[in-house]
């Protein structure tokens, strides 16, 4: 999980035809960090409820974790087992989790790009970032040509997630048939336009589907600096009511996911701003822990954790009963 100050400008304006090798055979189970019959422990145990999975499914990218600043590849191999094993003890038990309840669980393993490419584009970040994009397009593809038969998806994400999966609602989704197929795309942790689609809205309200939501976390003391750079004027739902202004109190915040497996209820306030949203101190030592963090870009999914369970499961019913009458 990362932090990173990025505008989407540059990957919207590129082409996707580069040749790419090595193509990633998603026919292999080996290539999957997550199918339905086939998940990890700690994604397991945060299962709840498993209603809705017989009608819908759940498509997740996680975010970077390829950080290691001596690190010199542009991207991680595929078969990485420090990698993989990064993906799924934290990206799939800690993030991926939150929409578990919601659907069948699809979660590919990708060559995800460096962090440094964010920042880097000209020097070889741009072909880093594409080069992973390449992977989550063909597993998503692969995905529904094989797995989907026509059921409800939903697409998940956190940052370097949210940035292919911006691509893919782009490349699938966008005034494209597939799109009568969406029940919500959540993407946190990277900066969108309100109007970033043509036919996909940003949605606001906890009931609305066929659209996205997208937040950025901040402490109260936010750094201004960047977010008048990144952030100011951009898409931005509170993660707690699903409403994109206003603000929330600690009771109605249903829980944080710390590392420790422990959730935390009605631990924080949460506040839209013009383009994110900020948090109060947590409560308990997380309070502490937080503070000492510049950004809480690594805790977009986490400290929602259970505002995001409940709500992907309401936004599934909703979409269920509304083909179904």
């Amino acid at each position: 999980m990362e932090k990173f100050r990025f505008s989407f400008f540059f990957l919207l304006n590129i082409l996707t035809s580069h040749c790419f090798s090595q193509t990633v055979d998603y026919s292999l189970t080996q290539n999957w960090a997550v199918l339905p019959g086939a998940y990890p422990s700690g994604l397991q145990s945060k299962v709840s409820d498993t209603t809705l999975w017989a009608d819908v499914d759940v498509f997740y990218v996680y975010p970077t974790l390829l950080l290691d600043k001596k690190d010199e590849r542009w991207n991680v191999d595929l078969a990485d087992r420090e990698q993989q094993k990064k993906v799924i003890e934290s990206a799939v038990k800690y993030q991926a989790s939150a929409w578990a309840d919601a659907g069948r669980m699809y979660v590919p393993f990708y060559r995800q790009a460096h962090i440094r490419s964010y920042y880097t584009l000209e020097e070889g970040g741009r072909d880093a970032l594409l080069f992973a994009y390449e992977d989550v397009k063909n597993a998503f593809q692969y995905y529904l040509d094989h797995y989907n038969h026509g059921r409800p998806i939903i697409l998940a994400g956190h940052s370097q997630g949210s940035t292919h999966l911006r691509m893919i609602l782009r490349d699938f989704f966008d005034n494209k048939p597939l799109q009568s197929q969406l029940v919500a795309a959540y993407i946190p942790g990277i900066g969108m336009d309100k109007t970033e689609f043509s036919t996909i809205p940003l949605m606001n309200n906890p009931t609305q589907t066929g659209g996205f939501v997208t937040w950025n976390t901040f402490k109260k003391t936010i750094d201004e600096d960047v977010f008048r750079r990144w952030y100011k004027g951009k898409a931005v739902v509170n993660p707690v009511t699903w409403y994109s202004e206003g603000s929330a109190t600690k009771e109605q915040h249903q829980g944080f996911l710390y590392s420790n497996d422990q959730t935390f209820c009605h631990c924080f306030e949460t506040n839209v701003i013009d383009g994110a949203i900020w948090i109060s101190r947590p409560c308990s030592y997380l309070g502490l822990v937080s503070w000492t963090m510049k950004t809480l870009h690594t805790g977009d999914v986490n400290l929602f954790w259970k505002d995001i369970q409940s709500n992907a499961k309401l936004r599934a019913r909703v979409y269920l009963s509304q083909k179904r009458s």
